[in-house]
């Protein structure tokens, strides 16, 4: 009697190591391996902060292919350095953003490629300038595409 007693609790030993290193596993999983919508909210934090020193360039790579089209690149760096630096008269910014928001079907512009799933983050933009302080808030769309998580802007009319 005594041995199936001493069979019993090893059993239940061994189960409940299981389920201890199971949940271990899938918390690690969960730490280690970002969500999509993570590291789609990476990919627009990577780019503003890119803006924010002012390195257009680097910024500008991480646009979706149909961002490429519409701002080559020597336009968009000529262009995004000449009205937040010399017409808004600012150096920097801060920036917030909020959490991405996961939407099934989205289109760019109305004639623009459709995307099954895009992530929407909003980004806050705080200027301190010689116009005085402002917020530009805008929605960033954000679509995988070769395995990198790539920005565009909405051009749809509301």
């Amino acid at each position: 009697m005594f041995r199936k007693r001493q069979r019993a609790g090893s059993v239940t030993r061994v189960l409940l190591l299981a389920v201890i290193g199971a949940a271990v596993g899938w918390l690690g999983w969960k730490v280690i391996v970002p969500s999509p919508g993570e590291e789609a909210w990476a990919a627009v934090n990577e780019f503003y902060q890119y803006e924010q020193e002012g390195n257009f360039s680097e910024s500008w790579e991480l646009f979706h292919p149909f961002m490429k089209e519409k701002f080559p690149k020597g336009h968009y760096l000529q262009d995004r350095a000449h009205v937040f630096m010399n017409h808004f008269g600012v150096e920097t910014f801060e920036y917030s953003l909020d959490d991405p928001v996961e939407l099934e079907v989205w289109k760019p512009a109305k004639d623009g490629p459709e995307f099954k799933i895009v992530y929407r983050v909003t980004v806050v933009q705080q200027y301190k300038g010689k116009y005085g302080n402002f917020a530009i808030e805008q929605d960033v769309f954000v679509a995988e595409e070769k395995d990198e998580w790539l920005l565009m802007w909405n051009y749809n009319e509301q």
